[in-house]
């Protein structure tokens, strides 16, 4: 057995190192002396200051949480109800109709996406006269529109393998539909929608394809931001911002496995 491990072994081990590397080599050249990100110049915080005195990408950053809380929130919202009806209403007329809308943007291609929603706001405009320009209202719609998907599909997940005698039982206690949902299935499938939501939040937050074609100057997203700046030559600004979303992702997932495994020792 460990004769035949070591080929498993030899495999994940470039694998890993094919995934993380490149990581690793962005947070050393994120603390690099020299202009040149190739170059090594030295070890240096001059680029995390100079970030922060960035305010083309401090202003990026703020359009982007934003856009990026403000559509998660709405897709958790509208793709739950999604979710629920398909699989709580066994049969209604339009089922099918409703399921594949909702799931189109998981198979549609972001620049097909992208182009059906900027003719749609430019026919919009000419027609009802709103939106007059696009900006940031017209980013968070497209962003819920594609995320609502995702959490559609986590949320009626979680409810087809949902304990229905739970919801059976506590109408038989006399619940309304109202309480049954509120108390019982809610809380249920409450890990599924905050997990529809940071699924959302990380989607919107590092859409660049879609963002390009539905918003308007002055309302650039970090990743159209970052983009622009790589196309005319990559600075260390970008390795020390990539490093800061990086050690943000690592602490909040170090911080949910230190609450799961407390939960755990609880109930344990």
């Amino acid at each position: 057995m460990r004769k035949r491990s070591w080929p498993l072994i030899i495999m994940a081990a470039l694998g890993f190192l094919f995934l993380y590397l490149p990581i690793v080599v962005l947070i050393v050249f994120s603390f690099n002396e020299s202009k040149l990100v190739t170059v090594w110049g030295g070890w240096s915080l001059k680029w995390y200051a100079s970030l922060f005195s960035n305010q083309e990408i401090m202003d990026a950053a703020w359009v982007s949480l934003k856009i990026a809380v403000i559509s998660a929130s709405l897709a958790s919202v509208l793709g739950t109800m999604t979710g629920f009806v398909l699989s709580r209403i066994p049969r209604f007329r339009g089922k099918t109709i409703l399921s594949g809308w909702a799931m189109a943007p998981l198979v549609m291609p972001d620049v097909i996406t992208g182009l059906s929603l900027l003719l749609l706001f430019v026919s919009m405009g000419s027609l009802f006269g709103w939106p007059a320009e696009r900006g940031t209202t017209t980013v968070v719609i497209a962003h819920t529109t594609f995320c609502l998907a995702y959490v559609a599909v986590v949320v009626q997940s979680r409810l087809s393998t949902l304990d229905e005698t739970l919801e059976e039982a506590a109408m038989d206690l006399g619940a309304k539909p109202s309480s049954l949902f509120f108390l019982i299935t809610l809380p249920l499938i409450m890990p599924a929608i905050v997990s529809g939501w940071l699924l959302s939040f990380t989607l919107s937050l590092d859409d660049l394809v879609i963002a390009s074609f539905v918003s308007g100057p002055g309302n650039s997203t970090l990743p159209m931001v970052i983009f622009s700046k790589v196309r005319l030559g990559i600075t260390p600004e970008v390795n020390a911002l990539a490093t800061l979303m990086i050690v943000a992702v690592a602490l909040s997932v170090l911080i949910a496995l230190y609450i799961m495994r407390r939960q755990k020792r609880v109930v344990g």
